[in-house]
């Protein structure tokens, strides 16, 4: 097994913002959100176990598997406490993260976290996983986003030459199978919400509400310590659709988790 990739930028002291992408993706979709935020943060994003250039790495599989392997990939390069955030299936990991290490996760942002609920897009991220062309990637990654929103052409490029990477397909649909444990008709697996009740750090949710993949819940769905901000017309792709919005929710997340 390769070891876990991260990409670290910043200054070396403080402590850092750990970013995890969604299902299909890599550390460069936090690409516009590193270019806002303020250049005395060190950010670190990483790239999920089974995909870019941690497509080898230890703990591919479901988000429990990787919850894991990034604590310790984190440890090892002695990350030892982090602000953390997620988005999609990163918010699920990043959520298991912050049950099994509490001590170590000062804040959690999840932007349109997997894990909130049964109901997901299973068809949609089928599709997604087995996409290789441009036109596939683009058709998925609009259906993914606001009506009207149209994803850049690098983004598109990018992924395209990511599938084309050997064991790239096989590795998403190993993701994808153990995203649904009891079969994609009965929806994705579902976080415990005693235990993310239990959470001590402040939590931060971000969502929109056009979203195609997981749908935008009630604030009544959520445990009520979350601090929850729906943005209007917006679709899943939040880290390309809004940068701004997440970046504003990040700014709130590194002082009050100061």
């Amino acid at each position: 097994m390769s070891e876990l990739h991260l990409d670290i930028s910043g200054p070396e002291d403080g402590i850092p913002l750990v970013l995890l992408h969604g299902f299909g993706g890599d550390g460069s979709t936090w690409d516009a959100v590193k270019a806002g935020l303020p250049g005395t943060v060190r950010v670190i994003t990483v790239d999920l176990p089974g995909h870019g250039g941690s497509l080898n790495a230890d703990g591919r599989g479901g988000a429990g598997r990787m919850a894991k392997a990034i604590l310790a990939g984190l440890e090892a390069a002695g990350v030892d406490r982090f602000h953390l955030g997620g988005h999609s299936m990163g918010g699920a990991v990043s959520a298991l993260m912050a049950m099994r290490a509490p001590e170590r996760v000062k804040s959690l942002t999840l932007v349109a976290p997997g894990g909130m609920a049964k109901a997901i897009n299973a068809d949609l991220l089928n599709r997604y996983a087995k996409a290789t062309t441009e036109a596939e990637i683009r058709g998925c990654l609009n259906e993914m986003s606001a009506p009207g929103f149209v994803m850049s052409e690098a983004v598109v490029a990018h992924c395209v030459a990511a599938r084309s990477k050997p064991g790239q397909l096989e590795a998403l649909d190993e993701t994808y199978q153990a995203m649904f444990p009891n079969g994609a008709e009965e929806g994705q697996g579902v976080l415990p919400g005693d235990a993310l009740a239990a959470l001590a750090m402040p939590v931060f949710v971000i969502w929109g509400t056009e979203d195609t993949v997981l749908p935008c819940p009630s604030p009544s769905s959520l445990p009520a310590s979350f601090a929850f901000s729906v943005l209007p017309e917006l679709g899943h792709m939040l880290p390309e659709e809004s940068p701004d919005a997440i970046i504003r929710v990040l700014g709130q997340a590194l002082t009050s988790g100061a």
